[in-house]
């Protein structure tokens, strides 16, 4: 996929038809937007500053979708691809936003609400509207943006492929004798010359700082002998990339080749779990009950995996208690890993898919341990 298939007006009005819908049937008045990912997803618009002035998307069941916006800023949401589908409506500076806002509410409606959300509008929206009730969409619909089109599947597939040849290119780098830093800003480089538009982290945990699962790159000297954990990724079509693996510096150790095979049969098991049905703690269970086999469940310290799309991270998440059946469409992480402190850590991940039958990987690169120089 060399170039992303535009997103159409049509496309939005049918994301925040569905949203209209989901909402009705958890039992909400109405969903409301403020600028973030939930924003770019149902109207392709993302004020080129984000401030105390208000604007929010108002999805809900009396009305069609309205999109409130500071007036300075209505020629900005104006060019939005998905504004087309939305009545725009503005407030100028010194008038008093809430009222504009509550005017387009129930006085004791029920509302799902953007994560993102400043709790400086949430307040003024319940000052102006005493009787009203909010809840994070996190809480109220946490598949908001799970399923994905079949457009947003190939952009994701795409910034898989792209990773993944970032990470083919990185096996060519020298690692020995260069600090954690030097070798994230190659992964960074690497990203960014196969596509990728936002680069949002490159972790690159050697030795002893592998045993942090999101180690920020130090100034730490990769020396020879060292497992290094390679966690990185960012937005390619707006979409999102994420795939970790672990190499050797020079001739591994045992336990480097112990753990890391364990790990590797681990997530090995966690995809084959995959399949429309499943509750995604299940994918978790596969993945975690063969590394508590091995011994080393003390040492597997986080979920087995996240879901992602327009955000990096997202619902559904892959862990112990989260019941949400997978459907054809989700796209998640299955990352399972092992670390020692003091002593070195194994990750290994990639991007999957639901298919009708299963799961489809996003991400292919030879997941056996590599030696780098």
């Amino acid at each position: 996929m060399n170039d992303a298939v535009p997103f159409t007006t049509d496309d939005y009005a049918a994301r925040m038809a569905r949203v209209v819908a989901d909402g009705r049937a958890a039992g909400l008045d109405g969903v409301l937007v403020t600028p973030g990912p939930d924003l770019v997803w149902l109207t392709g618009y993302q004020p080129t500053a984000i401030t105390e002035r208000l604007t929010m998307l108002f999805l809900t069941t009396d009305r069609g979708p309205t999109l409130l916006v500071p007036r300075l800023e209505r020629p900005d949401a104006e060019r939005a691809e998905g504004a087309p589908a939305t009545t725009l409506v503005d407030w100028p500076d010194g008038a008093d936003p809430y009222t504009a806002a509550s005017s387009l509410l129930r006085p004791a409606g029920r509302y799902g609400v953007s994560d993102s959300a400043w709790a400086l509008h949430i307040l003024g929206l319940q000052q102006a509207l005493r009787d009203s009730g909010y809840s994070s969409l996190t809480q109220s619909l946490p598949m908001l943006r799970a399923l994905k089109d079949a457009n947003e599947l190939a952009r994701l597939a795409a910034a898989g492929a792209a990773a993944d040849a970032t990470y083919e290119q990185i096996l060519g780098v020298r690692f020995a004798g260069r600090k954690e830093t030097d070798v994230a800003g190659d992964l960074a480089d690497l990203l960014r010359s196969f596509g990728h538009e936002q680069v949002d982290f490159t972790v690159v945990g050697s030795g002893p700082n592998g045993a942090n699962p999101h180690h920020e790159a130090g100034e730490r000297v990769i020396r020879e002998g060292d497992a290094v954990v390679l966690d990185f990724g960012g937005l390619m079509f707006g979409y999102g990339s994420d795939t970790s693996r672990t190499v050797s510096v020079g001739e591994p150790s045992a336990k480097l080749r112990e753990v890391h095979e364990i790990v590797r049969q681990a997530q090995q098991a966690g995809v084959d779990a995959v399949r429309p049905g499943v509750a995604c703690q299940e994918i978790d269970r596969a993945a975690r009950r063969l590394i508590t086999d091995a011994g080393y469940g003390e040492q597997f310290i986080h979920r087995t995996g996240h879901g992602i799309g327009v955000t990096t991270h997202e619902p559904p998440y892959m862990i112990e208690g989260e019941e949400q059946p997978l459907v054809p469409g989700m796209c998640f992480s299955v990352e399972p890993g092992i670390y020692l402190t003091g002593e070195l850590g194994v990750r290994i991940e990639d991007i999957v898919t639901v298919t009708e039958t299963g799961g489809l990987r996003l991400n292919n690169t030879e997941r056996d341990l590599r030696i780098v120089e």
